[in-house]
């Protein structure tokens, strides 16, 4: 049963009530909504911190993450006093601080295939403030069976991208991307880096597009993608069209059922270089440099990351730049490093698979080596 607004919130809402797109009825609408947000980091702390104090009646959070230091450069809704309890509770306190006449339902769990129906279902408008191709994708697909809209954005370092997709009256997420691309092609933020301020812009357009479809205030929000660049303030639009031949939305579709897609984003378990086999500690590595011994020290990071720490007699060689033709599989070992082992993972799983066998990746990368062997340098 619909339940109308107090004076208290016509009073909170009253800027809102004096503009006539908006006005009583559309106050009312806010209230009705039921909004899922997916993600309460960089991109839904502006999302669920502008939809609770415009009055969406009802929130959904959706994490399974902790707050962390590194959080807090873009997390606007989390703060030092929070670090180490769960974002959905703190995101929570905060919102409802906010506004207490917003209902703010929490979800501490990772979004799958097998729980994305129970979580989603009250929910029409579900919006992307996920950090992962594996999420988005799921959410697409969740959304197309179901007939809802999925309200999408993504950052990267000065970069945004907004959209609105909904398969009943315009594309979806795969008729544009049809499917993730391979492991490590494009970097996560904690591999990237991200302009601190972006989300906020990023996360407040995807707020924007939300309470407009809650509002109808746009004919036609479908089929368009804005890409915001944050150096110079621009924003283009590209046209987007449905595809005919979508594996989930065309004409004959082939994907008929939710599945998690994080093997095609992700390295699998299985596939993860053996710490055993493939790996040196970072107490093996000082040993072998305190012995003298003849190894090639290969840095994978992006130069950038070399400011902040490295370890001496390192070589830098980008991660995209890696190939086979570089190396020859001689009596001399190469470690490769990063920051925490991934990116260099993929690289010693990459030239394993290859045929190297001298190869081998630092276990912890930098941020092992600063805790257990150098504490004067910096951790990131």
């Amino acid at each position: 049963m619909t339940q109308k607004l107090s004076q208290q919130e016509v009073l909170r809402y009253s800027r809102h009530l004096l503009i006539p797109q908006v006005g009583l009825s559309g106050q009312q609408k806010l209230k009705d909504a039921n909004v899922l947000i997916v993600g309460t980091g960089g991109l839904g702390s502006p999302i669920s911190l502008y939809l609770a104090a415009a009055g969406v009646g009802t929130i959904g959070l959706v994490d399974y993450d902790v707050v962390e230091d590194s959080n807090l450069q873009r997390q606007v809704i989390h703060s030092t006093k929070k670090i180490g309890i769960p974002k959905v509770a703190s995101a929570k306190q905060y919102l409802e601080d906010l506004n207490p006449f917003v209902k703010v339902e929490t979800f501490n769990e990772m979004l799958t295939a097998e729980n994305v129906e129970r979580i989603g279902q009250n929910y029409q408008i579900i919006v992307d403030g996920s950090d992962n191709f594996s999420t988005r994708y799921l959410l697409n697909d969740y959304c197309v069976f179901h007939k809802k809209t999925y309200v999408y954005g993504s950052i990267f370092r000065f970069e945004g991208q907004v959209s609105v997709f909904d398969a009943q009256q315009g594309p979806c997420y795969r008729c544009v991307f049809p499917t993730p691309p391979p492991p490590g092609v494009v970097p996560s933020c904690g591999e990237g880096g991200v302009f601190g301020v972006l989300p906020g812009t990023v996360g407040t357009f995807q707020a924007t597009e939300v309470i407009k479809l809650i509002l109808g205030l746009d004919s036609n929000p479908f089929g368009k993608l804005y890409l915001y660049d944050a150096i110079d303030l621009s924003i283009q639009t590209i046209q987007l069209r449905k595809n005919p031949n979508c594996k989930i939305c065309g004409t004959h579709p082939d994907i008929l059922t939710l599945q998690d897609t994080e093997f095609f984003c992700e390295i699998h378990d299985q596939e993860t270089p053996s710490p055993e086999e493939w790996g040196w500690s970072v107490q093996q590595l000082k040993a072998s440099i305190d012995s003298g011994n003849n190894i090639r020290l290969i840095d994978v990071r992006d130069s950038i990351e070399r400011e902040v720490v490295l370890i001496p007699n390192s070589e830098n060689i980008p991660y995209e730049r890696i190939n086979s033709e570089m190396f020859t599989d001689g009596n001399v070992p190469v470690v490769f490093y990063c920051r925490n082992g991934i990116r260099s993972g993929r690289v010693v799983q990459k030239l394993r698979n290859s045929g190297f066998q001298n190869i081998f990746n630092l276990i912890g990368g930098t941020n092992a080596w600063v805790r257990e062997i150098d504490p004067e340098s910096f951790l990131y």
